[in-house]
């Protein structure tokens, strides 16, 4: 058998077998809502999704002249991303978080300081 027609039967298999497990794994998470985080932003975010999120004097009071609530708190969280260079990660107990995306139809900036049972949402920037 010709190395050409070897190589099409393997390249037909191989994307078979693709299509099925990206068919598979894509059900499988949406049934069990599990989440696969390999890349740094979502394993972060995840993390900061995970605890419960309480909120400074000063975060309280632009949530309530914004119309803001913890619903858009936590979409931001599903959509944003890390600013890694200003996030402070190796601090110690709680770990310093610059978190960046659209909040309620504008761009803002969120800093969240990740303790090891709650994150506190420190500052909002827009």
């Amino acid at each position: 058998m010709a190395f050409i027609k070897r190589l099409g039967y393997y390249l037909v298999g191989l994307s078979i077998g693709i299509v099925f497990l990206t068919f598979f794994l894509k059900n499988k998470s949406e049934e069990t809502n599990s989440e696969f985080c390999y890349f740094p932003n979502c394993r972060a975010l995840k993390d900061l999704r995970s605890k419960p999120i309480s909120f400074s004097d000063q975060v309280n009071e632009i949530m309530k002249v914004n119309g803001l609530d913890t619903l858009h708190i936590t979409n931001f969280l599903k959509d944003g991303e890390v600013d890694f260079g200003q996030s402070d990660t190796k601090s110690k107990p709680c770990k310093t978080y610059i978190v960046e995306g659209e909040l309620k139809d504008s761009e803002a900036i969120l800093k969240f300081k990740n303790c090891a049972n709650k994150v506190v949402l420190e500052e909002i920037n827009r």
